[in-house]
């Protein structure tokens, strides 16, 4: 079977896949999802069995990482195999990798190769810590790059030591500005006719991500600390118990702050010193927190959301993920999305965070099996199958 755009937008750009594990794959799920036409690329069983390096296919993360992509298996440690690639480089728009990145180098895959085959070829390349440096060569890892990112030093209750985030926010996040870089890197192409290396790492992806707690640092030379539930500089915002639970509330500003107190009948705190302004709520923070907890306790989460959200005041639920899926706002985003898939059969998996009204996107093509689409690319690619019986024979794919 052909490949099947998922979208128009990018129907136009054929991306050579050979990305592993999460950051990587993530980027290229960018692209495949909005219509790229990506061929995995990844080694014949013989060489690497599944699941070895990353997650098996049979898993949901799997899954949810590889649709709208064709696979094709290559071994790129054999002359032959890499013959074939650099046909493919002719054909193509972006090749993204996530190797070390002296392993580009090795199987003859980097940049200055890839433009003299292709000139217009945009090569994406993510790393741990950076394509050179200190630590250049270093194995990449997402927690490694949250804890020297500065994250975990920000991220759990005060005294607790450093806490990790619950998701692999610097692999996803790195993968996500590399496709940033790629799209930034094929429109640029347009004036220029030429392609370029793009390239970030685990490490600048995180640091990016510290945000306004970087800036802190770096303009005003304050360290932030770990605040747990609650936000380090807006008063009161954060976690507070209810009768069947707990809720967030985000009350920032003068405005949002008189509504609260309105709204939970406790008109008073507008008139105590302690809480006149945001810098008197700040440092009487544990103070007002207790306060307010002693209100919020008394009703149940589902009704203070709905009391304090007709006022105008910030809050929300704190879900299961089990509850996020079962929102109704969830659902009318259409944030679960079906597909049919070899492990799952008919399921759904998560949705893209944002539309295109005349070119939607879809889940056309099910996360292959491994060398599912070997045969049909190098047809598609001019070699004949009797040729392909002597490339399986020796490994080569």
């Amino acid at each position: 079977m052909p490949h099947i755009s998922a979208a128009e937008a990018l129907s136009h750009i054929t991306v050579l896949d050979l990305t592993r594990v999460r950051s990587g794959p993530t980027a290229v799920r960018q692209l495949a999802d909005w219509g790229a036409n990506v061929i995995k690329i990844e080694p014949p069983e013989s060489i690497e069995p599944d699941g070895s390096l990353g997650a098996s296919r049979d898993t949901a993360d799997f899954q949810n990482l590889h649709r709208n992509k064709r696979s094709l298996t290559l071994n790129l440690k054999d002359k032959k195999a890499i013959e074939i690639f650099y046909k493919l480089v002719e054909k193509s728009d972006v090749v993204v990798e996530n190797f070390r990145p002296d392993v580009k180098d090795r199987l003859g895959i980097n940049y200055s190769k890839l433009e003299k085959i292709n000139p217009k070829i945009i090569l994406a390349s993510i790393s741990g810590f950076g394509q050179d440096g200190p630590y250049g060569k270093r194995p990449g890892f997402d927690q490694i790059a949250q804890g020297m990112g500065g994250l975990m030093s920000i991220t759990g209750a005060p005294g607790e030591g450093p806490m990790r985030v619950g998701v692999p926010i610097a692999d996803l996040t790195a993968g996500l500005f590399c496709a940033m870089g790629i799209q930034t890197a094929l429109i640029e192409r347009e004036k220029s006719g030429r392609g370029q290396w793009v390239t970030t790492s685990l490490l600048q992806a995180q640091i990016f991500m510290l945000d306004f707690q970087a800036a802190r640092w770096l303009c005003e030379k304050t360290v932030p600390k770990q605040a747990g539930n609650n936000h380090p500089t807006s008063v009161p915002t954060g976690v507070f118990k209810t009768s069947n639970g707990a809720i967030n509330l985000g009350v920032a500003g003068e405005t949002i702050w008189k509504r609260f107190a309105e709204a939970v009948n406790k008109k008073e705190w507008l008139e105590m010193p302690e809480f006149s302004n945001a810098k008197a709520r700040l440092e009487n923070r544990d103070y007002l927190n207790g306060l307010i907890e002693e209100v919020t306790s008394k009703k149940t989460s589902e009704e203070w959301v709905d009391e304090l959200e007709k006022v105008g005041c910030p809050c929300g639920p704190i879900y299961s993920i089990d509850e996020v899926f079962n929102d109704p706002q969830v659902k009318h985003l259409n944030m679960a999305k079906e597909i049919n898939t070899d492990p799952f059969g008919k399921t759904c998996l998560v949705n893209q965070p944002f539309n295109l009204n005349r070119t939607p996107n879809e889940f056309k093509q099910k996360p292959p099996k491994k060398g599912e689409h070997t045969k049909e690319i190098l047809n598609e690619l001019g070699i004949k199958d009797d040729e392909l019986s002597s490339l399986e024979q020796h490994n080569i794919i």
